[in-house]
């Protein structure tokens, strides 16, 4: 009889476990309706989940777009009565009759009197995220570098337009369970729930910058939390967990929080609002912990903590974030070494950053003036030697060295590094990868500048095809004179008048840019990378042998003294050659490296006899 009773329990489990469904319950919007009752799931301290309560009170359709509808909900239990809802709560799951609803995401208006909160439909956010394609990665317009504290904030508020209700008109929504005068009013109240950023290892100014601008965007950021100290739960995510979403790691750290929704076929849904609408992404998912919760008259916010990577987040769109479990994504590495022999100083810092087009640049930026602001002087002008080589999957490196001096050179040396990797990432030519960022700064607590002083020519007489010495005097920071020598090799089919301009970086490119001389544009990435590895730099002259002869740049290519009757033929064509014509032809192009932030200009005239 047991053995028979035993057989039975085991068939009943049997049956139940295939009975039991492969995917979350879920009620659509069209069953919602005014005064159902459920619950909320979520973390109000640590990694315990807690039930709240949740009165339905109606439904908005087309709230915050063309069938983008948000359930309308009284919150209750735990802290909310006193907190009312709490930043970092998105995401929340609500459950009606054990069937999932939806995710808590959205608060109406500021300084209100009971925890009422918008929900976004579980079937939304499955709906965005059934099209997901994680490969795909859209140029954008590049941040500009340096970058000011007001242009990081206008950066982050310009390019998060969360803010913004669809509802321009009260015809544009209708409602379900609620008063139809207050339809217009009720969605345009409408904003999603701030999200939680974590900011660890940044010096204080730039914390504050952070701040100001995420503030700006939308966000609730807060110079506090870290790893978090204690273990966290083991095994996959579950509804109504803290998650977080790590944009930078290592001695550095930011990530932004929330809450899991749903979690089926390893499939991670969170926020039920955007975290900053990027689209297709690749940060990594973390778990998190919450210390506490802040209440506040305005909105309430959770205090949080990141801990393991748990996956991938790859999608961030209007009704949530999205990603799968497992392995995290490769992230960008960043090493930086500095050395400050004046203060006895030499550290190396680490951290990575996710692969974004405005996040890598931006938070690598951040990065190198952080460890500046914290390890180096901060007031009064300073030098900064920088080496920078950033390595490119499949593609040479992009490397260069230059010397930054004044009172604002760190903020130099820092977009330098940034600009790069700005370019590379925002290119509409291919998408690009990148393997990491090497730095290597030495820091200095003086000036260390040069002025051109005087140029010359160690003869008297030139004749075509001879290499003559150019002298070149250059007059350094309290009155050090260095004199660098350079040969110039005269073409042996060239006579008569010539000049040889010495030039700083800035006034060459001003000069070319006055006589029109147009910027090639690269069309590959190959083309891109060695632009980047040309530009000219701030410690060094450049030397050009002109002539007072036409040219043309035909395509980008540049052809220097071109008989007249070429010139005629070229100009006669009109199928799109993209001539642009030259009123000098350069016929040599030399660099003189000072070790210096070099400024200053001279041009010497020099007759050139036949032999």
């Amino acid at each position: 009889m047991k053995r028979l009773a035993g057989l039975a329990l085991t068939l009943l489990a049997a049956l139940f476990v295939v009975e039991t469904p492969a995917t979350t319950a879920r009620m659509p919007v069209d069953e919602i309706r005014r005064g159902m009752t459920g619950v909320g799931i979520t973390v109000f301290e640590e990694s315990q989940r807690e039930e709240f309560g949740v009165e339905i009170l109606g439904v908005l359709r087309n709230a915050l777009g063309p069938r983008r509808d948000i359930v309308v909900a009284r919150l209750s239990g735990g802290p909310l009565a006193d907190t009312g809802v709490v930043q970092g709560m998105s995401g929340s799951p609500v459950y009606i009759d054990g069937r999932l609803i939806g995710a808590v995401s959205y608060a109406l208006g500021s300084f209100a009197k009971e925890p009422i909160a918008g929900i976004t439909p579980i079937d939304e956010m499955v709906a965005s995220d059934a099209n997901r394609n994680p490969a795909t990665r859209l140029a954008r317009m590049p941040p500009p570098f340096p970058l000011t504290g007001d242009g990081l904030e206008a950066l982050v508020g310009e390019r998060s337009d969360r803010l913004a209700p669809f509802p321009l008109r009260s015809a544009d929504v209708r409602t379900l369970g609620l008063p139809q005068r207050n339809r217009g009013n009720a969605g345009a109240l409408l904003r999603p729930i701030a999200t939680p950023v974590v900011l660890g290892g940044f010096e204080p100014q730039i914390q504050d910058l952070w701040i100001a601008a995420l503030g700006a965007g939308g966000f609730a950021a807060a110079a506090v939390g870290g790893q978090t100290p204690q273990p966290l739960p083991s095994g996959a995510l579950q509804p109504g967990d803290p998650v977080g979403a790590a944009l930078v790691r290592g001695d550095l750290m930011m990530a932004a929080t929330g809450t899991v929704t749903m979690v089926e076929d390893g499939r991670v849904y969170a926020f039920g609002h955007p975290f900053y609408n990027l689209g297709s992404i690749r940060f990594p998912m973390t778990r998190a912990s919450v210390t506490t919760v802040l209440p506040s008259l305005a909105l309430s916010s959770k205090i949080a903590a990141i801990g393991d990577t748990v996956g991938t987040l790859d999608q961030d769109r209007a009704t949530g974030i999205f990603g799968t479990l497992g392995n995290g994504p490769r992230m960008v590495p960043v090493r930086m070494a500095l050395d400050a022999p004046g203060q006895n100083l030499r550290q190396t810092f680490r951290f990575e950053v996710v692969e974004d087009r405005l996040f890598t640049p931006l938070l690598t930026y951040s990065g190198m003036l952080s460890t500046f602001l914290s390890w180096t002087r901060q007031l009064g002008a300073s030098t900064y030697s920088v080496s920078s080589t950033t390595r490119v999957d499949g593609q040479d490196d992009v490397a260069f060295k230059d010397v930054y001096s004044g009172d604002t050179a760190l903020i130099a040396a820092a977009g330098a590094v940034a600009n790069p990797l700005s370019a590379l990432l925002n290119t509409d030519i291919a998408a690009v990868d990148i393997e990491g960022v090497e730095i290597s700064v030495t820091a200095a607590e003086e000036p260390r500048t040069a002025a051109l002083e005087r140029v010359w020519l160690d003869t008297a007489r030139v004749r075509a095809g001879d290499t003559v010495g150019l002298r070149v005097l250059v007059r350094g920071y309290r009155g050090a004179d260095l004199i660098e020598t350079v040969d110039i090799e005269i073409p042996s089919n060239v006579t008569g008048s010539v000049q040889i301009q010495v030039s700083d970086a800035a006034a060459l490119n001003a000069s070319e840019r006055l006589l029109g001389q147009p910027a090639r544009a690269p069309r590959t990435v190959g083309q891109l990378i060695e632009s980047l590895n040309t530009t000219r730099r701030g410690n060094r002259l450049y030397v050009k042998l002109l002539r007072s002869q036409p040219g043309a740049v035909v395509k980008g290519a540049t052809m220097p003294a071109l008989p007249a009757s070429v010139l005629a033929v070229l100009e006669s064509d009109r199928s799109g050659s993209g001539l642009h014509r030259l009123a000098q032809a350069t016929l040599g192009e030399w660099e003189i490296e000072t070790g210096h932030a070099v400024s200053g200009s001279r041009t010497l005239t020099v007759r050139v006899e036949d032999r």
